[in-house]
């Protein structure tokens, strides 16, 4: 028996997991697999994409063995297909949208809020296609919320993923973003900018969810990295990056 922190995990000695997961969870996950990958022994392969796109690879024949979510919608309609296995089904963590600007911008998020995109200076805006990225939805969805949506339009640009958003921002080629908090909480976006947190009520539940894949032949080592994510060590790192667990029944 192997212990990590209070979670106890039986050893899969080489198993390994091909694991599909949205583009917000790149450092939270990949934290949460490198511990489990010393304690387990098995190997983890992290594919991270739009959620949209990774289901439409699994519903596709795509071998992955687990998938997580940026929201719960995907999980759900793999289940109910019978291409994910419903019994596996779990909301791991809500997400959390958060407006980015770099550190050289003259404006500050936290007192001009979502009024920053007005800004003339703002000519580009950097968020996930919300036709297969939730935080995109998301995004468009605090747009309209705040009646904002058709002044900005002209100024949207889309990343492929949320990563590929907070990319652009990061790199300059955007001067604002609608990206996850996951990501503006990475190391290097909080050397590199600012942000402000979207107050909850202006868009969707972002409720994430993961599924086991029906293909997989590793289900047992699956489940067991799935629980440790679900484990007090996994909520500790999922909140160290703005990403709340649900809480517990």
């Amino acid at each position: 028996m192997l212990i990590i922190g209070v979670f106890v995990t039986r050893a899969f000695a080489g198993e390994q997991l091909a694991i599909a997961a949205a583009a917000d969870l790149n450092y939270a996950l990949s934290e949460l697999a490198n511990r489990f990958e010393i304690a387990s022994g098995n190997k983890l392969t992290l594919s991270f994409g739009a959620s949209g796109n990774l289901y439409s690879q699994i519903q596709s024949g795509a071998p992955f063995d687990l998938f997580f979510s940026a929201d719960e919608d995907y999980p759900k309609k793999l289940a109910g297909a019978g291409v994910a296995d419903a019994s596996s089904l779990s909301i791991y963590s809500l997400g959390h949208l958060v407006l980015w600007l770099p550190s050289s911008s003259p404006f500050d998020p936290q007192k001009l809020q979502m009024e920053s995109l007005t800004q003339p200076a703002i000519t580009r805006i950097a968020i996930a296609n919300p036709q297969h990225a939730p935080y995109g939805r998301a995004a468009m969805a605090a747009l309209e919320h705040y009646g904002l949506k058709d002044k900005v339009s002209g100024k949207l640009v889309f990343g492929e993923s949320v990563s590929q958003a907070a990319q652009f921002v990061q790199s300059g080629n955007a001067q604002a973003g609608l990206i996850a908090m996951s990501l503006a909480k990475s190391p290097a976006m909080e050397l590199a900018g600012r942000f402000w947190v979207v107050p909850s009520d202006a868009y969707p539940e972002l409720k994430q969810a993961a599924v086991i894949v029906s293909v997989s032949k590793h289900k047992k080592a699956a489940q067991e990295f799935l629980d440790f994510v679900l484990s007090t060590e996994g909520a500790a790192t999922l909140r160290k990056y703005g990403l709340t667990p649900p809480a517990k029944p």
